[in-house]
């Protein structure tokens, strides 16, 4: 009788068994320069995930923004000192988001206008305002989106 053999992974195996394995060895394989050994395919697949992540996260922050921007123009009763601070901080994460990655900016201006209409259902939604309310094209423009000093009348 023979003693079983343990179980031995390829790189491509691991990428289903064990993902954090499976960075931690394709990382050491690049910094190694053992390129051949590389599971090439599922290393293609993370990269390209990461840049959509990055956009759709680009994407969250800006509709936040932009809805708390619609709220703070359109409920002036109900502004508040967290308003102001849940506008602060996604103008904070969508600058530091071009600090770290300066070629998602043209990606910011062509998905302004698609983020708008997300964001004026929200705050439909949010503040029991007809949608017919919130303007169908954004009162705002992508540098007062930015601008830490904008708020709306």
């Amino acid at each position: 009788m023979t003693a079983p053999q343990p179980t031995i992974f390829t790189n491509y195996h691991l990428y289903d068994q064990d993902f954090y394995l499976w960075l931690e060895t394709t990382a050491k394989q690049l910094k190694e320069g053992r390129f051949s050994e590389i599971d090439l395919e599922n290393l293609i697949e993370e990269i390209e995930c990461m840049g959509r992540s990055e956009k759709r996260v680009l994407e969250s922050n800006l509709v936040v923004l932009l809805m708390h921007l619609l709220k703070y123009k359109y409920q002036p009763e109900k502004r508040s000192n967290s308003s102001k601070g849940t506008i602060r901080e996604h103008r904070r994460r969508l600058t530091r988001t071009f600090k770290d990655s300066p070629s998602l900016k043209p990606y910011f201006q062509e998905v302004l206008p698609q983020c708008y209409q997300d964001a004026r259902k929200q705050a439909s939604d949010e503040t029991g305002l007809l949608l017919d309310t919130f303007g169908v094209d954004s009162p705002f423009t992508a540098d007062e989106c930015l601008d830490e000093e904008f708020l709306p009348d």
